[in-house]
């Protein structure tokens, strides 16, 4: 019997303009990193997002790890951060040796609560032992509620970082999620929703952060005729080539956006009357990109769980996966102080991420759509 062809989660999706690009930076010999596609890849993006500055680096993670450095994180202190995520998210807290606590999410968005972080930050300031940092994840494609988090954090002058590696195209008011903070990052790893095939970018309206950042980046080379360094620096910034395929994707933002959005579309309309399946809502903020669909299945209405359909769209070669594990739940994070209730472990315990790639076809979208109906009408 023949396999069907994998369909995969969010794969990437090559428009063509991507291929001259890169064969420009071939042709002009810039393969090393930094270059004009490099600095142009940064102007369009910072432009795109409504950013004043923006810095190119080799992946988000890197980026975050900036970020927080550069709003003062030091080994020792406490940073405050979203429990639903990826674990990328937490880890460059841990990198210069401060402390995550981890808040839980709200029902609203699946996004940060901000009436924890502003309990949890009132309770620090009577304290006197205020975190260096509050990190808001945005998530599959959903702002978090920025305006309570920023009026928040600016009470107590604490500066809030964005990790909005999943919201590019999304909006707040707007405004692109990620632009709103002291500094905020993106992701272009293989499967959001422009690639570079792995890469990232710092945005900040600080344009003394973004020069330090970087210098930081480039091993923090300081200005001399010989390699002088003053401070310790990294090798995270993106290559000309990486770049040149970044800026064909992001001439595409608006289209993949709206197919996304379309996709989403179809499977509300599709398996929106099948009992016990409930989509992410779409907060009153802002517009989702819905750069993943992600649903939660009730077993008691639906007659099987998350897991089991999970199996069922293996069988027929469908990708799919859990949201998130919180990261109070992970063995290295599980020692870290836990702020909230159990909105995290119910999504991440019923949550289903289904594909939702910009390139798929409607009839690798009936595929998926025929696996969830059959398990409804059988179990």
């Amino acid at each position: 019997m023949s396999v069907r062809e994998r369909l995969y989660l969010s794969p990437p999706h090559m428009t063509g303009e991507e291929e001259a690009l890169v064969a420009d930076a071939f042709r002009s010999n810039w393969i090393a990193p930094l270059g004009p596609h490099v600095d142009a890849f940064e102007e369009e993006f910072a432009r795109r997002v409504g950013a004043p500055h923006a810095v190119a680096l080799s992946s988000g993670t890197a980026a975050l790890h900036l970020a927080l450095q550069l709003v003062g994180v030091e080994a020792g202190d406490d940073v405050l951060v979203s429990d639903f995520t990826f674990v990328a998210s937490v880890n460059p807290i841990r990198y210069l040796g401060a402390a995550p606590t981890l808040v839980d999410a709200e029902t609203t968005s699946w996004n940060l609560d901000p009436d924890l972080v502003a309990e949890e930050l009132e309770r620090r300031a009577r304290a006197g032992r205020l975190p260096a940092a509050v990190v808001v994840v945005h998530l599959y494609g959903q702002s978090a509620d920025m305006e309570r988090l920023l009026r928040a954090c600016a009470e107590h002058d604490v500066p809030l970082v964005e990790d909005a590696a999943e919201v590019l195209g999304a909006t707040w008011c707007d405004r692109s999620p990620g632009t709103l903070g002291r500094a905020g990052i993106f992701s272009f790893n293989g499967n959001k929703i422009i690639t570079t095939s792995g890469g990232g970018m710092l945005v900040t309206g600080d344009a003394a952060l973004a020069a330090h950042a970087r210098k930081l980046a480039t091993q923090a080379r300081d200005p001399a005729p010989h390699y002088e360094h003053s401070e310790v620096g990294y090798n995270y910034r993106l290559s000309n080539l990486l770049a040149a395929v970044g800026r064909g994707q992001l001439r595409s933002l608006d289209e993949r956006v709206a197919r996304r959005r379309a996709l989403f579309a179809r499977y509300r309309e599709r398996l929106g009357e099948l009992p016990g399946l409930a989509f992410q809502p779409e907060a009153p903020w802002g517009m989702h990109s819905r750069w993943l669909t992600v649903l939660l299945v009730d077993e008691g209405a639906f007659g099987v769980d998350r897991g089991r359909i999970q199996e069922a769209m293996e069988a027929e070669n469908i990708e799919t996966r859990p949201l998130w594990k919180p990261m109070h739940l992970q063995p290295v994070y599980r020692a870290c102080r836990f702020v909230g209730g159990d909105v995290s472990e119910r999504l991440f315990r019923d949550g289903l991420c289904l594909p939702s790639g910009s390139g798929m076809s409607e009839e690798d979208q009936e595929r998926v759509v025929d696996v969830l109906a059959a398990l409804h009408r059988g179990a």
